[in-house]
């Protein structure tokens, strides 16, 4: 077989001998920072740790002198700051630099170690004389005493023990401070000199690397990269849906062969569209000849071909039938919209005829008017009919009036509406105070909804508040289910709790009985009682619940305002605050001003 000098060949010897270059600047550079991370950990844990340490020591032995002549000068108790300073310097921070020393001082030259052993032992030293100061003056009485004082100031003085053995220590530290300062300045210049050397090999190394390597470039360039690019531009251009009208001229090397391959590909490729125009036509008796018996595509193609004209037949079979289906559908859609239409008619109009009937039993305005002179009624259904209905009447001079939140809204609220209204003028036949009339309101709705069967879930009720008010006396009387009572009186707002169980909700139980409260109104009090519509309703710049205090705070302002004034104010203030958003449930606001 003939030698042929292929792709993998070329580069192969090219790049073979550019990693010789490199793999012998990494192993320089390695090495030399091998030594040099050696030489830095020396400088760091040995050398540059020790200078700073006898640093340390130098000032430790400083601030011993300056403190033990405080002690000897100064007359003061044994709790005084310096000599605490003193002891603390003698009992912990000493023993603790040594032992550092120490550590650090077996890398030393033997020289230096036998020297640092020497300052120890005066430091020793000086620190017994330290404590022979300490005994001599240990309190403040002890200075009185002048044997003493003279002793200490003795061993303090420019020829005392422990002036001349703080100089020799201070001197010791200062020589074994320059020898450890020379030795760092030592291995510093060796890991400098070393990256120098790698500065060398690097610098020559690198150019023999950039000069290889452009005629690496070059010679790639020339004989792959010329050719791959003839390639790439086919490519791209196929790659846009284009086929090129001329084929490439093929070498004898891989890249040759890729280029004969494409070539087949391109003229496939033409006669595959030429194919895919005529089927698309509708002729489905084009000929079309794969490449190769192997040719996966071609042979998709042709029973493509053959599927789609059998696709076509089925459709148009298909829809004929679907027509017919759909016109005949069409027709009963129509049928039944009609009688959805009849009947949503039908269901409106029983609606509004029930809205009539619950406005019957609402009292008329002009029983309000002329029993609640200064009063007004907020009567907003969320539907045509409603769950929240007023109610008022007269009875012994007083008149009665509540404002009832039956369960649900629309057609089941009405229809509780209708068994509240019932049930609360029978309690008032019977009963006078609200509190006891809620108590038979409760039985007898009861009774109505429940007829106390056991076992039964059934949660049919309502929650109201109920007043009682005689205008002669100004007295007011209150009870309520869940429901409380607000009277804004002097620019506040007091709540008169409602009990916190519905009406409807038990039956026959002794424990459970509604609180009349007793309140003696004055001129200019006002007086509200509502359902939970009002507070409950989302609506605002973020959608949330109107809530009660906002409620009470908006009853603040409307003191000194008619009552059609704060009808009004109330009504519009609940509409924008809904904005776009659904009322979610019934509203219901009654006020009255003492007059």
């Amino acid at each position: 077989m003939a030698f042929r000098l292929t792709i993998g060949k070329k580069l192969g010897s090219g790049f073979g001998v550019l990693l010789f270059f490199i793999v012998i600047v990494f192993f320089s550079t390695y090495q030399t920072l091998n030594e040099s991370i050696k030489i830095n950990e020396e400088i760091t844990s040995i050398n540059n740790p020790s200078v700073a340490s006898l640093e340390e020591l130098k000032l430790l032995t400083v601030r011993s002198k300056m403190l033990i002549f405080n002690w000897i000068y100064f007359q003061s108790h044994a709790d005084h700051p310096d000599k605490e300073k003193l002891n603390r310097l003698t009992n912990r921070d000493y023993p603790h630099l040594e032992k550092t020393i120490r550590n650090l001082s077996s890398n030393w030259a033997k020289a230096d170690k036998e020297k640092i052993e020497q300052v120890f032992e005066l430091l020793h030293e000086m620190f017994d004389l330290h404590g022979e100061v300490k005994l001599l003056l240990p309190d403040w009485a002890s200075y009185e005493d002048s044997q003493n004082k003279f002793l200490a100031n003795f061993l303090i003085g420019d020829d005392g023990d422990i002036y001349l053995k703080t100089s020799d220590i201070l001197f010791q530290l200062d020589d074994l401070i320059s020898n450890q300062k020379f030795q760092t300045g030592k291995v510093t210049e060796e890991m400098q000199e070393s990256f120098s050397d790698l500065q060398w090999w690097s610098k020559y190394l690198g150019i023999a690397l950039v000069i290889f390597g452009v005629l690496v470039a070059f010679y790639t360039t020339r004989s792959i990269v010329k050719p791959v690019q003839k390639l790439k531009d086919i490519l791209l251009t196929l790659s846009l849906g284009i086929i090129p009208n001329h084929s490439i001229k093929a070498k004898k090397d891989e890249i040759g062969e890729m280029t004969n391959a494409l070539n087949r590909v391109i003229s496939g490729l033409k006669s595959t569209k030429d194919f895919a125009i005529s089927v698309g036509a509708g002729k489905f008796n084009a000929h079309y000849e794969p490449l190769s018996s192997d040719d996966a595509l071609g042979k998709t193609l042709i029973k493509m071909r053959d599927d789609l004209a059998e696709n076509e037949r089925m459709l148009e079979q298909k829809v004929q039938e679907r027509t017919a289906e759909v016109v005949q559908k069409k027709e009963e859609i129509e049928q039944q919209n009609e009688k959805i239409s009849e009947l949503y008619e039908e269901v409106t109009d029983s609606i509004k005829y029930a809205k009539g009937l619950q406005e019957a039993i609402l009292p008329p305005d002009s029983f309000i008017a002329e029993n609640l002179k200064e009063a007004f009624i907020l009567y907003k259904p969320k539907d045509i009919v409603s769950g929240d209905f007023y109610w008022a009447e007269k009875k012994n001079d007083k008149i009665y009036f509540a404002a009832v939140d039956c369960t649900g809204h629309g057609v089941p609220g009405a229809f509780m509406s209708i068994v509240g209204y019932n049930a609360l003028n029978e309690a008032l036949r019977t009963d006078d105070t609200p509190g006891k009339i809620l108590d038979s309101l409760n039985k007898g709705v009861s009774k109505t909804l429940h007829n106390n069967a056991m076992g039964s879930t059934t949660k049919d009720g309502m929650d109201l508040a109920l007043c009682s008010y005689d205008s002669k006396t100004r007295e007011l009387q209150f009870a309520g289910a869940y429901n409380p009572l607000y009277l804004v009186r002097d620019g506040e707002v007091t709540q008169i709790t409602a009990d916190k169980f519905a009406i409807g909700s038990y039956y026959e139980d002794s424990s459970k009985q509604y609180t009349n409260h007793t309140i003696q109104l004055q001129p200019k009090d006002y007086i509200y009682i509502f359902s939970d519509g009002y507070a409950d309703q989302f609506g605002g710049p973020k959608g949330k619940k109107f809530m009660y205090k906002r409620f009470r705070d908006y009853l603040l302002t409307l003191n000194g305002k008619s009552m059609v004034a704060q009808k009004e104010f109330l009504d519009n203030t609940i509409e924008d605050w809904k904005g776009p958003l659904e009322q979610i449930d019934d509203i219901l606001v009654i006020g009255m001003e003492v007059a």
